[in-house]
């Protein structure tokens, strides 16, 4: 450990400062989002994250809109635990079989009003895996699907696009 310690002394910092970034996009979409869910949702918006069987992809971008750069909750919009303080649900990936039953008891478990987005390509028509042995394919094989956001895997500015889309014409 005292080898360690000395080594980090005697090397220092080697990492570059960190630049200032701003994304007027992002900032222009993130400000529209707010002002929906302000009108509509009194402020906050609570989305349940359901991976129905994914590579994963699509959850590290859904991941990253609640990183310090991207920081969703300053739009009021949260991530919740439970499908039972849900406004949405925000489903990804190619719904497998084992998820088939835990996906359905998820969305029974939303109240009224619900909404379902399938994020990704395979949660829009089931991608790379289809409908097989393992996998029933799309996420609307198994619940009502109201919007779609594509891509493989969708970006954050994506995702939020997708999701200000969903929320205006609603």
């Amino acid at each position: 450990m005292k080898s360690i310690l000395l080594k980090i002394a005697r090397v220092g910092i080697v990492t570059e400062p960190a630049r200032p970034y701003s994304d007027s996009e992002l900032e222009e979409v993130g400000a529209e989002l707010r002002t929906v869910i302000d009108q509509r949702f009194r402020g906050s918006l609570a989305i349940r994250q359901v991976d129905a069987g994914s590579c994963n992809g699509c959850e590290l971008e859904i991941h990253a809109l609640n990183n310090a750069f991207y920081d969703l909750e300053r739009y009021g919009v949260h991530f919740v635990a439970s499908p039972r303080h849900a406004d949405l649900l925000l489903v990804t990936g190619p719904v497998s079989r084992h998820m088939q039953h835990a996906l359905k008891a998820t969305y029974d478990a939303t109240p009224d009003p619900k909404w379902v987005i399938a994020v990704g390509t395979c949660a829009a028509d089931g991608g790379e895996f289809g409908v097989s042995y393992a996998s029933l394919g799309a996420i609307e094989n198994v619940l009502p699907v109201d919007a779609v956001i594509r891509g493989c895997p969708p970006t954050p500015l994506t995702l939020l696009r997708g999701l200000l889309t969903f929320l205006t014409r609603r």
